[in-house]
């Protein structure tokens, strides 16, 4: 009887425990993170999305007391002395959402109940011994009260949670009684297999788990057993101490301690998140980035819109067009920013207001809409952020009457014929793009002065300076002829 219903329990048990695994994948459907969600129309708190384990096995020993029968195991409940058996079970679990799961449970244990331990051999004046070896597969369903009565986040370590447990199943047992007799033998009083009517059982109690690590839960666990067989306790019927049990069914408590081994890959097991907690907590998270955030924390002195952490000018004149180092743009290089400057893309001395000293090229004011053209290392390419200085250009020159060398620059990486064969040809490319889009081609003449002419000559070498005066060396800049 034993060996047949453990074969079937193992029988029964293995393909859950393959499945088990299978399902514990990790999603790849959408916080890795462990806690992202597989699908944005599936419930994060139910197997389907995968964010959490939902498989587990456990297992635990205690001792049964036999409380409602003929022969009890503690004096209190009835006939007899206080004797103890002991029990054992492991199941495999399933947890279908956040509140709710399925065990297949598999118990063993023996009982001892009575008037006399059936191992000391002694005499009793009143009556007998018995004890009961029993066997027993179950399907209980199991309730997270703890998830389902949780309704604010009191920000405590979620790791206490208190199960409910109901089920039914199939029960097989052996009944020995030992009667007061010089041999003190031990007969056989009732056997009943497993999987047959009068074999079937129910159980239902409660269990408080703490979570040990995010793979072990310890549970301290207490069930109530309702046999459904008056012989059961082995007294087969009869009465001792003129106390008769009038009840139909020899009923049990079982008391044991146990271990939840979680299965999976996830942070964490289903059973041990509320989606109330995670709502409050995702919207705390919320609340403290809106509070941690600060822009501009030193504020902006010169109101330049470059906030005073990074701005590398602190004193922009008002009205000054600034790059994003917050330093006011000198289109032409020549010393006079673009603010002050008459000759916005005509390079001219201060006194000049920035314009050239020979008045037939002298420039108007509307070459303000024009802006250096800077390059990027080793590169004569034109960049898009250039295509708008560049279409300003145009239209100029072709409202004027003058002439205009393209000149082109480096900063002073490399040897000196190097950067003089880019210089020209970052030259062309300017002079061919403005060709392109309709100067006529008599107004320019590119040229090419490498890196002898350096907006910044403190920059050589290059080490010397941060790469933003580095690139304000590497240009194309206009000189009317």
């Amino acid at each position: 009887m034993k060996l047949n219903l453990a074969i079937v329990a193992l029988a029964l048990a293995l393909p859950t425990a393959i499945f088990a695994q299978d399902s514990t994948a990790v999603s790849t459907g959408g916080y890795p993170n462990a806690f992202s969600s597989g699908s944005a129309n599936v419930s994060p708190f139910t197997q389907s999305s995968k964010r959490f384990n939902d498989w587990a096995i456990s297992a635990g020993a205690g001792v049964p007391l036999i409380q409602s029968a003929d022969l009890t195991s503690i004096k209190g409940f009835g006939a007899g002395k206080n004797l103890y058996g002991w029990s054992a079970y492991f199941s495999i679990d399933k947890a279908i959402t956040h509140a709710f799961g399925l065990k297949l449970q598999y118990d063993k244990g023996e009982t001892r109940q009575g008037f006399v331990n059936t191992k000391d051999k002694v005499a009793s004046p009143t009556g007998a011994g018995a004890r009961t070896q029993y066997d027993a597969i179950s399907v209980l369903g199991d309730i997270d009260f703890s998830n389902l009565l949780r309704r604010v986040d009191n920000h405590s370590p979620f790791r206490w949670a208190l199960h409910g447990y109901a089920g039914v199943g199939t029960l097989a047992y052996r009944a020995y009684r030992q009667d007061a007799s010089p041999a003190y033998n031990q007969s056989l009083i009732t056997e009943v297999k497993p999987f047959i009517l009068g074999s079937f059982f129910g159980q239902a109690g409660a269990g408080l788990k703490f979570r040990a690590t995010k793979s072990v839960d310890l549970e301290a666990r207490g069930m109530y057993v309702l046999t459904g067989d008056d012989s059961f306790d082995g007294a087969g019927g009869t009465s001792y101490n003129g106390k008769v049990n009038d009840n139909p069914s020899d009923n049990m408590i079982n008391l044991t301690l146990g271990a939840t081994l979680n299965l999976g890959k996830h942070e964490s097991h289903l059973f041990w998140h509320d989606p109330l907690q995670e709502i409050y907590y995702k919207l705390d998270v919320l609340a403290d980035k809106n509070q941690d955030v600060e822009v501009c924390k030193k504020g902006d002195a010169d109101n330049d819109g470059v906030c005073d952490d990074w701005d590398r000018q602190l004193d922009t004149p008002a009205g000054a067009r600034v790059d994003g180092a917050g330093v006011a743009l000198d289109t032409d290089l020549d010393g006079v920013i673009d603010l002050y400057d008459k000759c916005v893309t005509v390079p001219g001395p201060v006194e000049n207001n920035g314009c050239p000293l020979d008045t037939t090229s002298k420039i108007t004011d509307t070459t303000r809409t024009m802006e250096g053209i800077e390059f990027d290392l080793n590169s004569d390419k034109i960049l898009p952020s250039n295509t708008p200085i560049l279409n300003n250009a145009v239209s100029y020159i072709n409202s004027s009457t003058g002439s205009y060398n393209v000149i082109g620059a480096t900063d002073t990486r490399a040897s000196v014929q190097y950067n003089q064969k880019l210089s020209e040809r970052r030259a062309n490319s300017v002079k061919n793009y403005l060709i392109q889009n309709g100067v006529q081609s008599g107004k320019l003449d590119a040229i090419g002065r490498g890196k002898k002419d350096l907006k910044y000559p403190e920059c050589d070498p290059a080490t010397k300076c941060p790469e933003w005066k580095n690139r304000a060396n590497r240009r194309v800049y206009f000189e009317a002829k």
